[in-house]
This record gives C-alpha cells, sequence and structure tokens, in this order.
C-alpha cells in the first residue's frame, strides 16, 4: 500500500527545473499529446464513414446528420474557457483524466442511441465536453516543456489525428461491414478510455525563477557583514547608502587585519556616523524604507498567482485579428473530410477506393506538420508569415477539389489539401505562444479565449457544406465555403503583424509622452526646492559664522 501511494504521490508531484527542460519528462507529454490527438480530433475527421449509415438508419439528410460533428466540435471549442479555468484551478492531470472518461463514455452511448436528437447530445455534447477537457491541457502544457524545440516536437505530437485517418478509417470501415456501426462505435469509445491513462503523464512543470541582478550585487555586502557581524559592529549600520556600505566594509577588514584601531577612535566613528544619520533623517521628510520581507513576500505570492481566465487578451489588436483567422479558417478544417469520400463517389470512385482519399489526406498531413516542425525550428525566421503562405495555398486547392472528375485528379487534391492543412492545423495554436501574437507568458489564458471564438465556425462549417449539398445535389458545394472562409482568414491573418508593430509603437509614444511630462514636472516641483536647499546650506557655512570685515 505505501508503494502505490508513493508511486501516486511521484506521478502528481511537479517536476522542477532550472530551465526549460526542451526534453526530459516532457517526451511523455509529447508521446501523451500524439494518442490524444488519435482519439480527438482523429475520431472527429474520420465521422465521415457513418455519414451514409446514419442517413439511412434515421432517415436523416446530409444537413441533420452534420449537425453531429458541428455540435461535438463547438461545445469542445465553446467551452475552451471552462477548460482553461479548470486546469488553472485543478491542475492539467485531473482534468484530462475526467475528459478522457466523458469521451469514452459519450461515444458508447452514441452506440446505443435510436434518433439524431439523442446523438446530438450522447456525441454533441457529452464526449464534445470530453474533447474539451483534454485537448487544450494537452497542448497547453507540451509547449511549457519545450522552447527551442517547440515548434518541431509540437508538430510531431499533432501527427496523431493523421495516424487515425491514415489507419483507423480503412480499418474502421472495414469493421463497420462485418459488425455494423454500433458495434465499430463501442469499440472506438473503449479505445478512448487510453485517455485516462495519458492524462495521468501530464505532470505539472516548475521553472525556478533566476536570482535578479540585484541579489547579485548586494553579494559582496552581505558576506563581509554576515562574516564580521559580531566581531566588527560599524559593519551592522553600513547598508543605510551605498557610499557608506562600501566605506565600513573597507575599513572594518583594515581593522580586523591590522588591530590597530582603539576603542575611543570606534566610539568616536559611530558617535559620528549616529549623528549623520539623524541629520539626514530630519532633511528627508518622507524617508523610503525598505520592504520587509513578509510584504515583499506577499507581492510576490500575488504576482505569480496565475489567473483563471484573462479576457484582457481581447484589448490587443493582433490578437484579435488572429483570432478573427482562426474563425474564418476553421471552416476547411473538418467539412473536407466529412464529404471527400461521398465527393469521390459521386464521382464515379467505388466507395472502397474512396476511403483511401482519407489514408493519402492523412500521409500528405503528416509530411505537412514535420515539414512546418522544421522549418519553424529554423532561426531566424519569422513564423506567422509562413503561416499565411501556406492559408494562402489552401484556397486554390479547395476550389480545384470541384473540378476534378477521375480518382488519380481527387487522390493528388487529397496530398495537396493534406500537406497544407498539415501545416495550418500543426502550428495555428502554438503560434500564440510567439511574441507576434500574444507570447508564451499569456497563453494559457489567451488559447481558450481563442479556440472559443473558433468554435463558432466549427459549429457552423459542416451544415453549412451540408446545407449546399442539399440545395445544389451536388459535394463540391462543401468545398467552395472552406475555399472562401479559408481566404478570409487569410486575409485577416496578413494584418496580424502591422497591428501588433502598429500598437507598439502607439504605446512607445504614449510612454515618450509620459516621461516627458513626467520629467517636466518634476523640474518644477523640485527646481525651487533646490535653490532653497542650497541657500539653507549657504547660511550654514563656515563664512557665515564669521563677521564681515569692516
Amino acid at each position: 500500500m505505501t508503494g502505490i501511494m508513493s508511486a501516486l504521490k511521484g506521478c502528481t508531484s511537479p517536476n522542477v527545473y532550472d530551465e526549460v527542460p526542451d526534453g526530459g519528462w516532457g517526451w511523455m507529454v509529447a508521446a501523451a499529446f500524439f494518442f490524444v490527438e488519435v482519439f480527438t480530433y482523429g475520431i472527429i475527421k474520420i465521422f465521415g464513414i457513418f455519414l451514409q449509415d446514419l442517413m439511412t438508419d434515421f432517415n436523416e439528410t446530409n444537413s441533420r446528420v452534420s449537425w453531429v460533428v458541428s455540435i461535438c466540435v463547438f461545445v469542445m471549442a465553446f467551452t475552451a474557457p471552462l477548460s482553461t479555468v479548470m486546469s488553472n484551478r485543478f491542475g492539467y492531470q485531473p482534468v484530462v483524466m475526467v475528459g478522457g472518461l466523458l469521451i469514452s463514455l459519450g461515444t458508447i452511448t452514441t452506440a446505443f442511441t435510436n434518433s439524431i436528437i439523442e446523438m446530438y447530445i450522447t456525441m454533441g455534447i457529452v464526449a464534445g465536453l470530453g474533447y474539451c477537457l483534454t485537448f487544450l491541457p494537452t497542448v497547453t502544457i507540451l509547449t511549457q516543456y519545450f522552447s527551442k524545440r517547440r515548434s518541431l516536437v509540437t508538430s510531431i505530437a499533432s501527427t496523431g489525428e493523421c495516424f487515425s485517418l491514415l489507419a483507423l478509417a480503412p480499418a474502421m470501415n472495414a469493421l463497420k461491414e462485418h459488425m455494423g456501426w454500433r458495434n465499430c462505435l463501442i469499440m472506438i469509445g473503449v479505445m478512448q478510455a487510453l485517455i485516462i491513462v495519458c492524462g495521468a503523464l501530464l505532470k505539472p512543470i516548475v521553472i525556478k525563477p533566476k536570482p535578479t541582478a540585484s541579489e547579485g550585487s548586494t553579494s559582496p555586502l552581505t558576506e563581509p557583514e554576515s562574516k564580521y557581524d559580531q566581531e566588527n559592529e560599524f559593519t551592522r549600520t553600513s547598508f543605510g547608502s551605498v557610499d557608506s556600505g562600501v566605506q565600513s566594509v573597507t575599513s572594518s577588514q583594515i581593522n580586523l587585519s591590522e588591530g590597530q584601531e582603539s576603542t575611543e577612535q570606534n566610539s568616536a566613528e559611530k558617535k559620528a556616523l549616529k549623528e549623520k544619520e539623524d541629520e539626514e533623517n530630519r532633511e528627508n521628510k518622507q524617508p523610503v524604507l525598505p520592504e520587509t520581507p513578509l510584504k515583499q513576500e506577499r507581492v510576490d505570492s500575488s504576482a505569480s498567482r496565475p489567473k483563471f481566465l484573462d479576457f484582457s487578451v481581447l484589448r490587443d489588436a493582433s490578437f484579435n485579428c488572429y483570432a478573427l483567422f482562426g474563425l474564418f479558417a476553421s471552416l476547411g478544417f473538418f467539412a473536407p473530410q466529412l464529404y471527400v469520400i461521398e465527393l469521390s463517389v459521386s464521382r464515379g470512385v467505388s466507395r472502397d477506393s474512396a476511403t483511401y482519399m482519407l489514408s493519402a489526406m492523412a500521409v500528405a498531413e503528416i509530411l505537412g506538420r514535420l515539414s512546418m516542425g522544421w522549418v519553424l525550428n529554423r532561426r531566424p525566421i519569422r513564423k506567422i508569415y509562413i503561416l499565411l503562405i501556406c492559408t494562402v495555398l489552401l484556397c486554390p486547392v479547395l476550389v480545384i477539389f470541384t473540378f476534378v472528375t477521375e480518382f488519380w485528379g481527387l487522390m493528388s487534391c487529397s496530398c495537396f489539401y493534406g500537406f497544407l492543412l498539415g501545416t495550418v492545423a500543426s502550428s495555428h495554436i502554438p503560434m500564440l505562444a510567439e511574441d507576434d501574437v500574444i507570447g508564451i507568458q499569456r497563453m494559457s489564458s489567451a488559447v481558450g479565449v481563442y479556440v472559443c471564438i473558433q468554435s463558432f465556425a466549427g459549429l457552423a462549417g459542416p451544415p453549412l457544406g451540408g446545407f449546399l449539398v442539399d440545395r445544389t445535389d451536388n459535394y463540391g458545394s462543401a468545398f467552395y465555403s472552406c475555399a472562401a472562409g479559408m481566404g478570409v482568414g487569410a486575409l485577416f491573418l496578413g494584418l496580424v503583424r502591422p497591428a501588433k508593430s502598429g500598437l507598439c509603437l502607439w504605446r512607445r509614444r504614449n510612454d515618450q509622452q509620459t516621461t516627458d511630462r513626467d520629467s517636466s514636472s518634476q523640474g518644477s516641483d523640485y527646481g525651487p526646492a533646490d535653490f532653497v536647499e542650497m541657500d539653507m546650506e549657504l547660511d550654514n557655512g563656515p563664512a557665515k559664522s564669521k563677521p564681515w570685515p569692516v
């Protein structure tokens, strides 16, 4: 029993490092994030293999069935602030473990539903909430374990959803033909329980604060004081000012080494120093006292206490532009995977061959994620510009989907789309940690607000595509809405850097004006006082004490 308790304590105790490790236990966190990706976004992307079965069994349209994925994505993204608050309050481990339990429970109960409305609740709300509580905390703590390798490691670990498209999509499609879609969902729900184990691996990380420059500069004075405190009392009063401190330490070392100073001289020095300090205290009307250790400890604790949710990021123009990019670009994240199989079947491709579109898309997405991680890991490079280029290239690829009519053309489009999607999907959330957007210090709170804003596109994307398909009776229409959303998103992404530069310039101007006003006011306030003080010194000088010669 003692061994079990010690093991549990070791799993929950934080890892303490002097600096960001760029490895260590972070590799276990990266592996956990890989499997979280497999059973969250990966399952959402392969849900298209059940689309035709649900339409047949429930006698529903494309649009109504697509709402299952839409509600799931919306709940997952809209409740992101809840995930942030719970992670800051209870820690990453328990939140992800509870999320894994909700995902498994929601997917298994979906297999026993009798209507599409019930599936909205089980798969959309219950499992969607579980997806929220697992994905965001995992990717947030992963960015804390890595600094120099952050982009590369995040890209590699995020290939989990690609693995799901590559391996689970053909396997579940074949299993569905033998067992039915209900038993297939039960098997997926059982496998998703592995997320609970992944949550247990997310040990919190603590970075020791580096000693400040002031502490290092006072060390030469602190050491002599502690060494000679009892031998020479003069050093104890040497910290009222910098000059007296240096003088007292020097004199104390000389007195201790030579031993030639008399007791009368020491007492005279102490008396003179005491009179000097009294005179300084009388001149200073508001003496500045050093902070007590208790007060300093309170300030440090209040400054280090994290906010549960920081909505102040909405005052940042660059973050608002980036959030709008995520809002519109998300229209092209899920709809292509949902409709590419049905699009291929409508163009004359067999359903078994159409399944390989998802596999080709997954392989290309893995290459895209790895390539993006390698490119962003190189320095110096403006990472947000690379993301902008990949987003712009996605627009024509989505449009070309609507023109091709044979297998290899669709396969080529799937490969190009998968590669570019991998570059965007693997970097758009970690990009929040860059100074061009919000910075690593505020990422834990900003990511919740960002994904919450992004959720509305996840809610509207698949139903919008399904609505266009029902209206035009052409699955290619769904790709037009994806291309339009990606184009608008690229426009806002291009405004992020100019907004950041303009905001920094505006702040510098305001700071400069404030500094100028303060300096002018200080000059006007303290100018007459200086003259008065000078006159008082002249009045008290030795020249005034003697009578003028007649």
